[in-house]
């Protein structure tokens, strides 16, 4: 492991906690050279079950890509990290808990709606408008009336 400040590939570990339910473990290091301080985390890699596109390609499922797409709809929004990282550890266990090799990517969708939809509704708003790919303003319109429909 390189130091992310200098380089240096030489650190000590100065502390070591269990986390997510013992399934990662999280490593305060110090840089050996520069002496700062960083976190890694070790994670134990899984055959994770493959996506299914929309259109029928196959790929590896990414937690980085959910929470990626997560964090842009909730930008300037008042959503912790932790509530994000919290409901994509939700999610990539739902997929690990699959019992097919493949699990479509409107699965994957959904569970990302629903959990915007309790947390913050203009990102969720923001998730649905490219997820469902609303062609124009009425359809954003109309996601929004259903909201407040909803809503009373």
């Amino acid at each position: 492991m390189r130091c992310p400040f200098c380089s240096y590939p030489e650190d000590k570990v100065v502390d070591s906690r269990s986390s997510r339910e013992g399934r990662e473990i999280r490593r305060r290091r110090e840089c050996l050279r520069c002496g700062r301080r960083f976190t890694t985390y070790e994670r134990l890699e899984s055959q994770s079950p493959l996506v299914v596109k929309k259109d029928g390609t196959r790929v590896p499922f990414d937690r980085a890509k959910v929470l990626a797409g997560m964090v842009r709809a909730c930008e300037k929004r008042p959503v912790a990290m932790s509530d994000l990282e919290a409901v994509v550890n939700r999610i990539e266990q739902a997929v690990q808990d699959q019992p097919e090799s493949e699990v479509s990517s409107r699965f994957i969708g959904e569970q990302v709606m629903d959990a915007l939809y309790r947390l913050d509704q203009v990102a969720y708003v923001r998730f649905a408008s490219v997820y469902r790919e609303f062609k124009d303003v009425n359809a954003f319109m109309d996601e929004v009336k259903t909201l407040l429909r909803h809503d009373r």
